[in-house]
Protein backbone atom coordinates (compact mmCIF):
# COMPACT_ATOMS: atom_id res chain seq x y z
CA UNK A 1 0.00 0.00 0.00
CA UNK A 2 1.45 3.34 -0.80
CA UNK A 3 0.82 6.28 0.98
CA UNK A 4 2.66 9.82 0.97
CA UNK A 5 4.78 10.67 4.07
CA UNK A 6 1.64 12.79 4.91
CA UNK A 7 3.30 14.07 8.80
CA UNK A 8 6.77 14.10 7.24
CA UNK A 9 6.95 17.96 8.36
CA UNK A 10 6.34 16.62 11.96
CA UNK A 11 9.35 14.63 12.40
CA UNK A 12 11.86 16.91 12.24
CA UNK A 13 12.04 19.10 15.65
CA UNK A 14 12.43 15.95 17.47
CA UNK A 15 14.96 13.07 18.96
CA UNK A 16 13.12 10.12 19.87
CA UNK A 17 16.10 7.88 19.55
CA UNK A 18 19.30 9.69 20.24
CA UNK A 19 21.13 6.59 21.70
CA UNK A 20 20.52 4.62 18.18
CA UNK A 21 22.67 4.81 14.86
CA UNK A 22 19.59 4.75 12.93
CA UNK A 23 15.48 4.35 13.72
CA UNK A 24 12.08 4.72 11.63
CA UNK A 25 8.49 4.74 13.26
CA UNK A 26 5.63 4.05 11.37
CA UNK A 27 2.28 3.62 11.29
CA UNK A 28 1.23 -0.09 9.79
CA UNK A 29 -2.01 0.13 7.96
CA UNK A 30 -0.95 3.35 5.66
CA UNK A 31 2.58 2.81 5.98
CA UNK A 32 3.11 6.64 6.64
CA UNK A 33 6.13 7.66 8.43
CA UNK A 34 6.01 9.52 11.67
CA UNK A 35 9.68 9.58 12.77
CA UNK A 36 12.73 9.08 10.51
CA UNK A 37 16.54 9.15 11.72
CA UNK A 38 19.04 7.52 9.02
CA UNK A 39 16.66 5.12 8.40
CA UNK A 40 18.21 4.59 4.96
CA UNK A 41 21.68 3.89 6.51
CA UNK A 42 23.18 -0.11 5.85
CA UNK A 43 23.28 -1.19 9.36
CA UNK A 44 24.22 -5.53 10.32
CA UNK A 45 20.56 -6.55 11.30
CA UNK A 46 21.37 -9.07 13.83
CA UNK A 47 18.64 -11.66 14.49
CA UNK A 48 15.93 -9.07 13.17
CA UNK A 49 16.74 -10.66 10.02
CA UNK A 50 14.07 -13.86 11.08
CA UNK A 51 11.63 -11.27 10.64
CA UNK A 52 12.09 -11.80 7.09
CA UNK A 53 12.51 -15.49 8.04
CA UNK A 54 8.82 -15.76 9.53
CA UNK A 55 7.28 -13.92 6.55
CA UNK A 56 8.16 -16.69 4.35
CA UNK A 57 6.98 -19.49 7.02
CA UNK A 58 3.58 -17.39 7.28
CA UNK A 59 3.00 -17.27 3.41
CA UNK A 60 4.26 -20.62 3.10
CA UNK A 61 1.82 -21.67 5.64
CA UNK A 62 -1.22 -19.48 4.13
CA UNK A 63 -0.67 -20.92 0.36
CA UNK A 64 -0.96 -24.47 2.10
CA UNK A 65 2.47 -25.38 1.55
CA UNK A 66 3.09 -25.59 5.07
CA UNK A 67 1.18 -27.00 8.19
CA UNK A 68 1.26 -25.63 11.07
CA UNK A 69 1.10 -29.50 12.67
CA UNK A 70 3.43 -30.77 10.26
CA UNK A 71 6.35 -32.26 11.65
CA UNK A 72 9.53 -30.96 10.42
CA UNK A 73 12.99 -32.63 10.94
CA UNK A 74 15.92 -31.43 12.29
CA UNK A 75 19.50 -31.80 9.60
CA UNK A 76 22.39 -31.89 10.79
CA UNK A 77 23.34 -28.68 9.70
CA UNK A 78 20.45 -27.24 11.09
CA UNK A 79 21.28 -28.27 14.81
CA UNK A 80 24.83 -27.33 14.23
CA UNK A 81 23.98 -23.37 14.16
CA UNK A 82 24.80 -22.25 17.25
CA UNK A 83 24.07 -18.85 19.09
CA UNK A 84 20.69 -18.49 20.47
CA UNK A 85 18.64 -21.92 20.13
CA UNK A 86 16.71 -24.34 21.26
CA UNK A 87 18.86 -27.32 21.24
CA UNK A 88 17.06 -29.41 18.46
CA UNK A 89 19.45 -33.01 17.60
CA UNK A 90 20.22 -34.25 14.44
CA UNK A 91 16.64 -36.04 13.55
CA UNK A 92 14.42 -34.25 15.91
CA UNK A 93 11.22 -33.37 14.53
CA UNK A 94 9.04 -30.74 16.09
CA UNK A 95 5.73 -29.08 14.51
CA UNK A 96 5.93 -26.12 12.49
CA UNK A 97 4.07 -24.30 15.40
CA UNK A 98 6.24 -25.40 18.06
CA UNK A 99 9.36 -24.22 15.52
CA UNK A 100 8.06 -20.99 14.97
CA UNK A 101 7.44 -20.62 18.78
CA UNK A 102 11.05 -20.82 18.98
CA UNK A 103 12.32 -18.49 16.18
CA UNK A 104 9.18 -15.75 17.53
CA UNK A 105 10.59 -16.27 20.94
CA UNK A 106 13.22 -17.45 21.66
CA UNK A 107 15.16 -15.98 18.41
CA UNK A 108 16.11 -19.80 17.94
CA UNK A 109 18.72 -19.84 14.62
CA UNK A 110 18.61 -23.59 14.55
CA UNK A 111 14.83 -23.65 14.76
CA UNK A 112 15.12 -21.20 11.23
CA UNK A 113 17.17 -22.91 9.25
CA UNK A 114 15.22 -26.20 10.05
CA UNK A 115 12.25 -24.58 8.66
CA UNK A 116 13.93 -22.69 5.92
CA UNK A 117 15.27 -26.51 4.79
CA UNK A 118 12.02 -27.61 4.76
CA UNK A 119 10.03 -24.65 2.65
CA UNK A 120 12.88 -24.80 0.04
CA UNK A 121 15.25 -27.71 0.29
CA UNK A 122 18.36 -25.32 1.34
CA UNK A 123 19.03 -22.54 3.31
CA UNK A 124 20.91 -21.28 0.11
CA UNK A 125 17.61 -21.72 -1.48
CA UNK A 126 15.61 -20.33 1.11
CA UNK A 127 17.98 -17.25 0.99
CA UNK A 128 17.34 -16.68 -2.49
CA UNK A 129 13.74 -16.44 -1.99
CA UNK A 130 14.77 -14.15 1.18
CA UNK A 131 16.22 -12.04 -1.56
CA UNK A 132 13.52 -12.18 -3.86
CA UNK A 133 10.50 -11.15 -1.36
CA UNK A 134 13.09 -7.73 -1.17
CA UNK A 135 13.01 -7.01 -4.90
CA UNK A 136 9.31 -8.20 -4.73
CA UNK A 137 8.75 -5.19 -1.44
CA UNK A 138 11.03 -2.27 -3.81
CA UNK A 139 13.41 -2.45 -0.86
CA UNK A 140 16.62 -0.78 -2.36
CA UNK A 141 18.98 -0.95 0.56
CA UNK A 142 18.72 -4.68 2.21
CA UNK A 143 20.49 -7.79 1.47
CA UNK A 144 20.47 -11.10 3.25
CA UNK A 145 23.40 -14.01 3.58
CA UNK A 146 21.42 -15.97 5.83
CA UNK A 147 18.11 -17.24 7.75
CA UNK A 148 19.40 -16.45 11.14
CA UNK A 149 21.29 -12.66 11.15
CA UNK A 150 24.37 -14.24 12.63
CA UNK A 151 27.47 -12.12 10.65
CA UNK A 152 28.27 -12.69 7.30
CA UNK A 153 29.82 -10.68 4.91
CA UNK A 154 27.54 -8.37 2.76
CA UNK A 155 24.33 -9.13 5.19
CA UNK A 156 22.20 -5.76 5.78
CA UNK A 157 19.49 -4.06 6.04
CA UNK A 158 17.83 -0.52 7.09
CA UNK A 159 15.27 0.72 9.33
CA UNK A 160 13.22 1.74 6.55
CA UNK A 161 13.38 -1.93 5.33
CA UNK A 162 12.78 -3.49 8.35
CA UNK A 163 9.96 -1.46 8.71
CA UNK A 164 8.44 -2.90 5.49
CA UNK A 165 9.20 -6.39 6.13
CA UNK A 166 7.71 -6.28 9.70
CA UNK A 167 4.44 -4.01 7.58
CA UNK A 168 3.99 -7.21 5.35
CA UNK A 169 4.22 -9.82 8.06
CA UNK A 170 1.96 -8.19 10.17
CA UNK A 171 -0.34 -9.48 7.35
CA UNK A 172 -0.58 -12.76 8.68
CA UNK A 173 -2.38 -11.64 12.28
CA UNK A 174 -2.01 -15.08 13.36
CA UNK A 175 2.07 -14.48 13.82
CA UNK A 176 1.80 -11.88 17.06
CA UNK A 177 -0.11 -15.02 19.08
CA UNK A 178 4.08 -16.22 18.95
CA UNK A 179 5.74 -13.03 18.90
CA UNK A 180 3.43 -11.47 21.61
CA UNK A 181 3.85 -14.84 23.92
CA UNK A 182 6.01 -13.69 26.85
CA UNK A 183 7.18 -17.20 27.97
CA UNK A 184 6.15 -20.25 27.05
CA UNK A 185 7.88 -24.46 27.18
CA UNK A 186 8.87 -26.56 24.59
CA UNK A 187 9.30 -30.58 25.11
CA UNK A 188 7.07 -29.81 28.44
CA UNK A 189 6.36 -33.94 28.81
CA UNK A 190 9.99 -34.78 28.60
CA UNK A 191 13.24 -34.81 30.48
CA UNK A 192 14.19 -32.41 28.13
CA UNK A 193 11.17 -29.39 28.81
CA UNK A 194 13.17 -26.30 27.45
CA UNK A 195 11.98 -22.88 28.83
CA UNK A 196 11.28 -20.15 26.04
CA UNK A 197 11.24 -16.28 27.64
CA UNK A 198 10.43 -13.89 24.95
CA UNK A 199 14.33 -11.41 24.10
CA UNK A 200 11.72 -8.60 23.91
CA UNK A 201 11.10 -7.85 27.06
CA UNK A 202 8.78 -4.84 26.02
CA UNK A 203 6.28 -7.75 25.59
CA UNK A 204 5.70 -7.53 28.77
CA UNK A 205 6.05 -4.44 30.02
CA UNK A 206 4.54 -2.32 27.16
CA UNK A 207 0.89 -2.28 27.36
CA UNK A 208 0.06 -3.38 23.19
CA UNK A 209 3.13 -4.68 22.67
CA UNK A 210 3.08 -8.03 20.75
CA UNK A 211 5.96 -8.10 18.81
CA UNK A 212 8.11 -8.66 16.60
CA UNK A 213 12.43 -9.23 16.94
CA UNK A 214 15.17 -8.52 18.89
CA UNK A 215 18.70 -8.87 17.34
CA UNK A 216 22.15 -8.69 19.21
CA UNK A 217 25.71 -8.91 17.86
CA UNK A 218 29.02 -7.38 18.85
CA UNK A 219 28.68 -5.99 15.59
CA UNK A 220 25.12 -4.56 15.01
CA UNK A 221 24.81 -3.95 19.04
CA UNK A 222 21.28 -3.71 20.59
CA UNK A 223 17.96 -4.25 17.90
CA UNK A 224 15.00 -4.01 17.92
CA UNK A 225 11.70 -4.31 15.32
CA UNK A 226 8.61 -3.33 17.85
CA UNK A 227 4.87 -3.17 16.95
CA UNK A 228 2.36 -2.26 19.65
CA UNK A 229 -1.47 -1.80 18.79
CA UNK A 230 -3.97 0.74 20.79
CA UNK A 231 -7.36 1.96 19.89
CA UNK A 232 -7.12 0.56 16.72
CA UNK A 233 -4.14 2.06 15.86
CA UNK A 234 -0.76 -0.79 15.19
CA UNK A 235 2.78 1.19 14.89
CA UNK A 236 5.98 0.11 13.91
CA UNK A 237 8.98 1.29 15.71
CA UNK A 238 12.73 -0.14 14.36
CA UNK A 239 16.33 0.86 16.01
CA UNK A 240 19.48 0.02 15.26
CA UNK A 241 22.62 -0.07 17.00
CA UNK A 242 21.47 0.98 20.50
CA UNK A 243 24.48 0.27 22.99
CA UNK A 244 22.53 -1.28 25.78
CA UNK A 245 19.28 -3.32 25.93
CA UNK A 246 17.96 -0.89 28.04
CA UNK A 247 18.64 2.06 25.98
CA UNK A 248 16.99 0.12 23.06
CA UNK A 249 13.82 -0.71 25.19
CA UNK A 250 13.48 3.20 26.02
CA UNK A 251 13.89 4.39 22.80
CA UNK A 252 11.18 1.82 21.33
CA UNK A 253 9.00 3.09 24.11
CA UNK A 254 9.58 7.06 23.44
CA UNK A 255 8.53 6.57 19.88
CA UNK A 256 5.69 4.04 20.72
CA UNK A 257 4.34 6.25 23.49
CA UNK A 258 4.47 9.54 20.49
CA UNK A 259 2.77 7.97 18.04
CA UNK A 260 0.14 6.99 20.18
CA UNK A 261 -0.31 10.24 22.16
CA UNK A 262 -0.07 12.12 18.64
CA UNK A 263 -2.25 10.29 16.07
CA UNK A 264 -5.03 7.91 15.67
CA UNK A 265 -5.81 5.67 12.79
CA UNK A 266 -9.37 4.91 11.26
CA UNK A 267 -9.92 1.28 9.96
CA UNK A 268 -11.82 1.21 6.48
CA UNK A 269 -11.50 -2.77 5.91
CA UNK A 270 -10.35 -5.78 7.05
CA UNK A 271 -7.97 -8.17 5.00
CA UNK A 272 -9.89 -10.48 2.66
CA UNK A 273 -12.72 -8.42 2.63
CA UNK A 274 -14.44 -8.46 -0.97
CA UNK A 275 -14.64 -5.40 -2.43
CA UNK A 276 -16.24 -5.94 -6.05
CA UNK A 277 -16.98 -8.66 -8.17
CA UNK A 278 -14.34 -9.40 -11.25
CA UNK A 279 -15.17 -10.61 -14.74
CA UNK A 280 -12.44 -13.59 -16.07
CA UNK A 281 -12.63 -14.67 -19.17
CA UNK A 282 -11.80 -18.43 -20.41
CA UNK A 283 -11.76 -19.43 -16.81
CA UNK A 284 -13.46 -22.39 -15.17
CA UNK A 285 -15.39 -19.62 -13.20
CA UNK A 286 -17.12 -16.31 -14.82
CA UNK A 287 -16.58 -13.80 -11.61
CA UNK A 288 -14.53 -14.12 -8.74
CA UNK A 289 -14.08 -11.08 -6.07
CA UNK A 290 -11.87 -8.93 -5.52
CA UNK A 291 -10.68 -8.99 -1.99
CA UNK A 292 -8.67 -6.41 0.28
CA UNK A 293 -4.60 -7.60 0.26
CA UNK A 294 -4.15 -6.13 3.40
CA UNK A 295 -5.79 -4.31 6.48
CA UNK A 296 -6.70 -0.59 4.88
CA UNK A 297 -7.08 2.32 7.14
CA UNK A 298 -6.73 6.27 7.44
CA UNK A 299 -4.13 8.16 9.71
CA UNK A 300 -4.96 11.28 11.15
CA UNK A 301 -3.76 13.92 13.72
CA UNK A 302 -5.94 12.60 16.74
CA UNK A 303 -9.35 14.31 16.43
CA UNK A 304 -9.25 14.26 12.71
CA UNK A 305 -12.14 13.26 10.54
CA UNK A 306 -12.36 11.10 7.68
CA UNK A 307 -16.08 12.31 6.27
CA UNK A 308 -15.20 13.34 3.16
CA UNK A 309 -12.95 10.26 2.08
CA UNK A 310 -14.42 9.01 -1.28
CA UNK A 311 -13.48 5.41 -2.23
CA UNK A 312 -12.52 4.49 -5.95
CA UNK A 313 -12.15 1.03 -6.98
CA UNK A 314 -10.25 0.29 -10.64
CA UNK A 315 -10.20 -3.30 -11.72
CA UNK A 316 -7.78 -4.52 -14.30
CA UNK A 317 -8.82 -4.60 -17.75
CA UNK A 318 -9.57 -8.37 -19.40
CA UNK A 319 -8.88 -10.31 -16.96
CA UNK A 320 -8.15 -13.74 -18.34
CA UNK A 321 -7.48 -17.36 -16.94
CA UNK A 322 -5.07 -18.98 -15.48
CA UNK A 323 -5.27 -16.54 -11.83
CA UNK A 324 -4.22 -17.84 -8.60
CA UNK A 325 -5.43 -16.63 -5.45
CA UNK A 326 -3.42 -13.70 -4.17
CA UNK A 327 -3.17 -12.00 -7.57
CA UNK A 328 -3.66 -8.79 -8.13
CA UNK A 329 -6.53 -7.63 -10.01
CA UNK A 330 -7.10 -4.47 -9.15
CA UNK A 331 -6.47 -1.57 -7.16
CA UNK A 332 -9.02 0.37 -3.87
CA UNK A 333 -7.93 3.93 -4.05
CA UNK A 334 -9.10 6.34 -0.88
CA UNK A 335 -9.11 10.05 -2.01
CA UNK A 336 -9.56 13.58 0.24
CA UNK A 337 -9.79 16.59 -1.78
CA UNK A 338 -8.67 15.06 -4.81
CA UNK A 339 -5.51 13.56 -3.63
CA UNK A 340 -5.08 9.79 -3.68
CA UNK A 341 -4.25 8.93 0.50
CA UNK A 342 -4.62 5.41 0.55
CA UNK A 343 -3.94 3.06 -3.04
CA UNK A 344 -3.75 -0.59 -2.10
CA UNK A 345 -4.08 -3.55 -4.26
CA UNK A 346 -6.85 -5.94 -4.48
CA UNK A 347 -6.39 -9.57 -4.91
CA UNK A 348 -7.95 -12.50 -6.76
CA UNK A 349 -9.82 -14.36 -4.01
CA UNK A 350 -9.57 -17.87 -5.62
CA UNK A 351 -7.72 -19.91 -7.99
CA UNK A 352 -9.08 -19.35 -11.82
CA UNK A 353 -8.43 -22.42 -14.17
CA UNK A 354 -8.25 -22.50 -17.14
CA UNK A 355 -11.94 -23.73 -18.94
CA UNK A 356 -12.33 -26.59 -20.62
CA UNK A 357 -13.01 -26.36 -24.04
CA UNK A 358 -16.91 -27.81 -23.35
CA UNK A 359 -17.32 -25.04 -20.76
CA UNK A 360 -16.60 -22.61 -23.46
CA UNK A 361 -18.60 -23.98 -26.02
CA UNK A 362 -21.30 -24.15 -23.48
CA UNK A 363 -21.19 -20.63 -22.93
CA UNK A 364 -21.15 -19.61 -26.55
CA UNK A 365 -24.00 -21.93 -27.06
CA UNK A 366 -25.97 -20.66 -23.91
CA UNK A 367 -25.64 -17.01 -25.90
CA UNK A 368 -28.42 -18.48 -28.26
CA UNK A 369 -30.54 -20.01 -25.88
CA UNK A 370 -32.14 -19.26 -22.33
CA UNK A 371 -30.42 -22.55 -20.61
CA UNK A 372 -26.99 -20.91 -20.90
CA UNK A 373 -25.47 -20.89 -17.48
Amino acid sequence: MSAPAVFAEEKNGINLADEAKSAILIERDTGTILYDKNSNEKLPPASMTKIMTMLLIMEAIDTGKLKMDEKIRTSEYAASMGGSQIFLEPGEEMTTEQMLRGIAIGSANDASVAVAERVAGSEEAFVEMMNNKVKELGLKNTQFRNTTGLPAENHFSTAHDMAIIAKELLKYDKITKFTGTYESFLRENTDKKFWLVNTNRLVKFYPGVDGLKTGYTGEAKYCLTATAEKNNMRVIAVVFGAPTSKSRNAQVTKMLDYAFSQYETHPMYERNVSIEKARISKGDKKNIEAVTSEPISILTKKGGSVEKVQQEIVLKKDLKAPLKKGDEIGQLRLTLDGKTIVESPLVASVDVKNATWWELYKRSFGLFTKSGE
